[in-house]
């Protein structure tokens, strides 16, 4: 796979680590306006990364949370989790 790859599926772990923590502190902190913010920049910046991921390299999720290509393209190694 070529570097881009690796960059950005890393940058996408990184973004999603964020959030994780941005929600488990929302969970006890939900009237801080900052972080809700700075969720929701995360979240779409997220959401981007994840579209220009697949629409390079393929599928990230599955069940219907990512779209394929023709020909069905979830055959094709490695898979995100696999790296």
């Amino acid at each position: 796979m070529p570097p881009e790859y690796y960059k950005l599926l890393e940058e996408i772990q990184a973004n999603d680590f964020v959030l994780v923590e941005l929600n488990l502190y929302l969970d006890t902190h939900p009237n801080d306006y900052s972080a809700i913010q700075q969720f929701n920049e995360v979240a779409k910046k997220s959401m981007e990364l994840k579209i220009h991921f697949e629409e390079k390299f393929g599928p990230l999720m599955h069940f219907g949370k990512s779209f394929s290509n023709y020909p069905w393209d979830w055959k094709d190694s490695p898979w995100p989790w696999q790296v």
